[in-house]
């Protein structure tokens, strides 16, 4: 289905899952603009020669999904000393995966602990796409720990209100597959598994189940009619999805 995805993904030393998701088409035949938008996981660990590279991408902006508790144990990164404009947007508050457990069970990932995210309330959103709205903003850079759940429900909005079917979407967050041996073989080599897990174990956990953002998209479309729907009834409005698409398709 995605047949370019050495050109789009960024193979750091460390960091995982680093990749841009501009070359896609969207339904109206336009092209999403390459070098706006990264996608990716933790940057903390990046060697010297990531940084050369990271360095070279230029971003403006860091979008951060992550717990305090997780940026206090992990830090923000590199980005900021390279002058990117650092922004915090927890899309699950403190106390929220608790939450999340109550809510859907402790499934571990899925479509349903993903349409939890939405249960607590769309500020997350508004603030992601207010930034995104304007040019200045941009490039982006927005990541998770793992760059993978948190991140890819935000890329997979961002890529609905740019007209990019499903199955383009649903094919871009199981990219993440792809680098999870790279991200195994990393962790065993510096800090080790930790206790209980081997190779295999650890390559499931930082991979994605191949149904869950069908699943979530399903659910979204079933209670809100589409992703543009939903965003459209939490707030975000016309003109900023406008200026969206201006920014990011030719």
């Amino acid at each position: 289905m995605i047949d370019d995805y050495l050109e789009r993904h960024y193979p750091f030393e460390g960091c995982f899952n680093f990749r841009d998701i501009g070359g896609y088409h969207n339904q109206d035949g336009q092209k999403v603009k390459k070098g706006l938008y990264f996608r990716a996981g933790r940057q903390d660990r990046m060697t010297d020669k990531d940084l050369a590279q990271l360095s070279e991408l230029n971003i403006s902006t860091q979008i951060d999904l992550r717990k305090q508790e997780e940026v206090l144990d992990q830090g923000r990164g590199p980005l900021e000393a390279m002058g990117a404009n650092y922004i915090n947007i927890a899309v699950i508050p403190e106390g929220g995966s608790d939450k999340l457990n109550k809510l859907v069970g402790d499934t571990g990932i899925s479509g349903k602990r993903y349409l939890g995210y939405l249960e607590f309330g769309p500020t997350s959103w508004l603030r992601l796409f207010g930034i995104l709205a304007e040019q200045e903003n941009l490039p982006v850079l927005l990541h998770c720990t793992a760059g993978k759940d948190r991140t890819g429900v935000s890329t997979a909005f961002l890529l609905s209100v740019l007209g990019v079917s499903r199955e383009v979407i649903e094919a871009d967050y199981l990219l993440t597959n792809l680098d999870t041996e790279r991200q195994a073989d990393f962790i065993e080599s510096t800090v080790g598994y930790p206790e209980g897990y081997d190779r295999e174990k650890m390559i499931t956990i930082a991979g994605v189940p191949q149904d869950a953002m069908k699943d979530f998209l399903d659910g979204v479309e079933s209670k809100w009619g589409s992703v543009v729907e939903y965003l459209q009834k939490i707030g975000i409005t016309q003109d900023q999805m406008n200026k969206i698409r201006d920014n990011f398709l030719e």
